[in-house]
């Protein structure tokens, strides 16, 4: 499976967590199933956001790049999301995201405007079969997304850039299509192909990037195999704050970092995020983390039992949960069930709390 990483200009925020924990979830149900698991998850380490970002604050690009990317990573661990086998940067893939540029533009699908080199949507026959989007949709969310509708010169305002030659005082490289960078899209096509092939099983991020990037990219994997890059998309629900999604263009971000310097439990965290389901956007509150710490509360009381009721149904209906669409909210519910037992009724299994302990532990990622 491949997951969009992030852009390291700021810190990982709630919205990049919850992310990571549902693809976190797919690895773990896939390896209680006896499966090994390829994930291949990219860093956007060169963008126009963290260039400006570094321009605005004085710090060099790299610099910046490599102090969030550490943030970000201490972040994944503290909340026990499992590493993927691959963090794969942009700038140690230029070679290989060129090389694809390339390829595209050798099938004739690719077109130059003074040195930039654009996909051309027009040669993509599927192109929409991710979003079904109508052409307005689609046009609003390229501009809205970091795309370039209203350059005048394309062929198409929805073709997009592969390959950016070089601008006064940018980052560039030298490849076979002259000195520039990667467009967006083509980095996570370029590297997802290389780690993992055409037609793997699993690719997504958050829904924000349904629409251009996954859709683009798919169109650009599909026009060097004739194949789908993935079988199958998973898109994650926005996480809010104050109305609005957490962004950092908005800057309306709670993040992990924050709240594990005042000294909240990375386990709350992560029991806070799991009671949502992936697919459905919801808000953060101020009544996340006291909930979700009553049942933490709740949840080491019971294990601290020394007998307790059976707990095999309780493994069962974790693992009938998270292969209902990863139904996070349906595992935490089972196991409330069982610690409300176990604290007010009893019970005579002396191994229930441990497994029950091991099964949080496994399949949910809770620590406790």
């Amino acid at each position: 499976m491949y997951a969009c990483g992030i852009t390291p200009y700021d810190a990982a925020h709630l919205g990049h967590a919850f992310t990571y924990l549902t693809f976190d979830l797919a690895n773990r149900v896939w390896r209680d199933a006896g499966h090994d698991v390829n994930y291949v998850q990219n860093t956007t380490d060169i963008d126009d956001p963290l260039l400006e970002r570094a321009e605005a604050t004085g710090v060099d690009w790299r610099d910046l790049a490599h102090r969030e990317i550490d943030v970000f990573r201490e972040d994944m661990a503290a909340l026990r999301i499992i590493p993927p086998t691959s963090y794969v940067g942009v700038v140690e893939s230029v070679d290989l995201i060129s090389d694809l540029a390339a390829r595209i533009r050798a099938t004739g699908a690719a077109y130059e405007i003074d040195g930039d080199l654009y996909f051309s949507a027009a040669e993509a026959p599927e192109f929409g079969g991710i979003s079904h989007l109508d052409r307005g949709e689609m046009l609003e969310l390229f501009g809205e997304r970091g795309g370039d509708p209203g350059r005048t010169d394309k062929k198409d305002p929805l073709d997009w850039l592969l390959w950016r030659a070089e601008r006064p005082g940018e980052p560039a490289w030298d490849s076979p299509l002259g000195r520039g960078r990667p467009g967006w899209h083509i980095e996570c096509s370029a590297i997802a192909l290389d780690r993992l092939g055409p037609a793997f099983d699993l690719n997504g991020g958050g829904s924000d990037l349904i629409f251009p990037h996954h859709e683009m990219g798919a169109a650009e994997s599909r026009c060097v195999t004739g194949g789908p890059n993935a079988h199958n998309h998973l898109h994650v629900g926005m996480v809010g704050l104050d109305g609005e999604k957490m962004s950092k263009s908005l800057g309306n971000l709670v993040f992990v970092s924050k709240l594990r310097e005042q000294g909240v439990d990375p386990a709350v965290i992560r029991l806070a995020m799991l009671d949502h389901h992936y697919r459905a956007p919801w808000e953060w509150t101020d009544a996340e983390l006291p909930a979700a710490t009553a049942r933490a509360d709740r949840w080491r009381a019971a294990l601290a039992l020394g007998a307790a009721p059976d707990a095999a149904p309780v493994l069962a209906a974790v693992r009938a949960a998270l292969s209902e669409d990863l139904d996070s909210p349906g595992a935490l519910a089972a196991v409330d069930a069982w610690a409300d037992a176990a604290l007010t009724e009893g019970g005579t299994d002396t191994g229930a709390p441990a497994l029950v302990r091991a099964t949080v532990d496994t399949l949910l990622g809770v620590r406790l």
